[in-house]
C-alpha cells in the first residue's frame, strides 16, 4: 500500500494552521469594525458639510433673487425681475462715497499694519529679553478680547480728543486689532528664516539697509502678502470698532449696510438686499484680486523650502 506524500500532511501542521486562523479572526473582525466606523464617520462629516453648504447657498440665493424681484410673496419665484433696486440702493445709500471711504480705510490699515507689524514681529522673533512672553501676550490681547469690550472705552477717549468721526480715527480704530494680527502671522514666519543669512551678509560687508533690501525682504514678501490679505478681509468686515468711531461721512460699507437694515421702515427690503449683494460682490472681488498676488499653497511651499 503506497502513500501519496503530496497530499498527506502532518497532524501538527493542520493544528498550527487552525490556530493561526483562530488568531487572525479577531484581528479581521476588528479591522472590519474599524473600516465600518470610518465609513460612517466620513459619511457623517460629508453630510454635515453638505447640509451647511446647502443652507449657505440657499441663503445667498434668497437674497440674490429678492434683490432683483419686483414682488415676491407666497410663490416659488418672484412675479418679475428688475435691476431698479440696485440703482435705488446706489443712490439712496450714497454707495459711491461709502466705497471710497472703505477703500481708504482698508488700504491705510493694511499698509500701516504691515509697516509697523513686520519690524515688531522681527524683534520678537530675533531678540531675547526678559518679559518677552508677557509682551507677546499684550500684543495679542486685542485678538483674544471681543472688540466690544475695548471698543466702547476707546471710542469714548477718541470722542474726547476729537478723533472720532474722522477718517484718521476710523483707521486708527481698525489698526488696533490689525497690527497684532500681522505680528501673530509674521513672528513664526520670521523664525523660520535662518539667522546665519544675516551673519553671512554682515561678513560680506552688507549694511543694515542692504541686508534688508537684498536678503531679508525677498524672504519676507510671501508672509507680508499673506498677512496683508488676512488684514484686508478682516478690515472689510470689521463692524464694531468702525461703528463706534465712524461719523456720517466716514462710514464703511459694512456700517452703511447695518444702517440700511435698521431703516426697513422707510426702505424697501429689495433695496437692502441689493446693497447686501453689492457688499458681497465687492468683498469677493477684493479677495480674488488679492489672491492673484499671493497663493496659500505658494506660501506653504516657500516656508518648507526655508526650513530645508
Amino acid at each position: 500500500m503506497t502513500t501519496d506524500h503530496r497530499t498527506a500532511q502532518p497532524a501538527w501542521s493542520a493544528s498550527s494552521k487552525s490556530k493561526d486562523d483562530g488568531a487572525r479572526e479577531p484581528v479581521k473582525r476588528f479591522r472590519q469594525r474599524t473600516s465600518a466606523a470610518g465609513r460612517i464617520w466620513k459619511a457623517l462629516v460629508w453630510g454635515v458639510m453638505a447640509f451647511f453648504l446647502v443652507n449657505v447657498v440657499l441663503l445667498i440665493a434668497t437674497v440674490a433673487v429678492n434683490s432683483v424681484a419686483t414682488r415676491w410673496f407666497g410663490t416659488l419665484l418672484p412675479q418679475g425681475f428688475t435691476l431698479h433696486w440696485y440703482v435705488q440702493a446706489w443712490s439712496d445709500f450714497q454707495l459711491a462715497s461709502v466705497l471710497w471711504v472703505t477703500m481708504e480705510v482698508v488700504g491705510a490699515v493694511v499698509l500701516l499694519s504691515v509697516l509697523l507689524g513686520v519690524p515688531a514681529a522681527y524683534a520678537l522673533a530675533r531678540v531675547q529679553f526678559p518679559g518677552k512672553r508677557i509682551a507677546m501676550l499684550v500684543f495679542l490681547l486685542p485678538l483674544m478680547v471681543p472688540p466690544v469690550t475695548y471698543g466702547i472705552p476707546m471710542a469714548t477717549v477718541m470722542y474726547k480728543v476729537g478723533l472720532a468721526g474722522t477718517l484718521f480715527g476710523v483707521i486708527l480704530a481698525n489698526l488696533v486689532p490689525a497690527l497684532p494680527f500681522v505680528i501673530l502671522v509674521m513672528t513664526p514666519f520670521i523664525e523660520q528664516i535662518d539667522p546665519n543669512l544675516e551673519a553671512a551678509a554682515r561678513i560680506f560687508g552688507a549694511n543694515t539697509f542692504r541686508y534688508f533690501r537684498y536678503v531679508l525682504l525677498p524672504l519676507l514678501v510671501p508672509g507680508m502678502l499673506a498677512a496683508g490679505l488676512l488684514v484686508l478681509v478682516r478690515t472689510i468686515g470689521m463692524f464694531e470698532l468702525t461703528f463706534f468711531t465712524a461719523g456720517p461721512s466716514t462710514q464703511t460699507l459694512v456700517v452703511a449696510l447695518y444702517y440700511a437694515v435698521f431703516s426697513t421702515g422707510v426702505r424697501a427690503p429689495q433695496s437692502i438686499d441689493a446693497m447686501a449683494m453689492i457688499y458681497m460682490a465687492i468683498t469677493l472681488i477684493w479677495v480674488l484680486i488679492a489672491l492673484q498676488f499671493v497663493s496659500p499653497t505658494q506660501i506653504v511651499s516657500r516656508v518648507k523650502e526655508q526650513r530645508r
